[in-house]
């Protein structure tokens, strides 16, 4: 069954020139550790960031709260399998989130899928409870 379903589509332009003024500061508040160095090894930086910002805000969206209500950009975060496959984590406040959607006798499960064609990334994200 489908929890919450959650789109972005952001600017990569916008996240470049957001990288060249505020650098480390925007960089450190909105991504994790992890985040910046796959972005850091890519030949399109800003690029990777625009990705994983999108994939954050349709994972808030698909919460059903987008960025409030106590969910930190942290809180939600991309990592790739080997194969390049993204994966959507969650901690926090969005995992507590995640628990209270889930129906007793379920898992959630995190589908998560990242497309660019400059200027624009997109993420689109859906939330499923699947029976234990």
């Amino acid at each position: 069954m489908i929890l919450g379903i959650g789109t972005d589509l952001a600017n990569i332009d916008r996240i470049a020139a957001t990288l060249d003024r505020f650098g480390d500061r925007f960089r450190n508040r909105v991504f994790t550790e992890e985040e910046q160095r796959k972005a850091e090894r890519r030949a399109d930086t800003a690029g990777t960031y625009a990705k994983r910002w999108a994939a954050k805000e349709a994972c808030s969206k698909a919460l059903g709260t987008g960025l409030r209500m106590g969910i930190a950009w942290k809180d939600m975060w991309v990592t790739n399998l080997a194969s390049g496959q993204p994966v959507m984590h969650v901690t926090g406040w969005a995992e507590r989130r995640l628990q209270e959607m889930t129906p007793e006798g379920h898992e959630a499960v995190i589908q998560v899928t990242l497309t660019d064609d400059h200027p624009w990334a997109q993420a689109f994200v859906v939330i499923e409870a699947r029976k234990l």
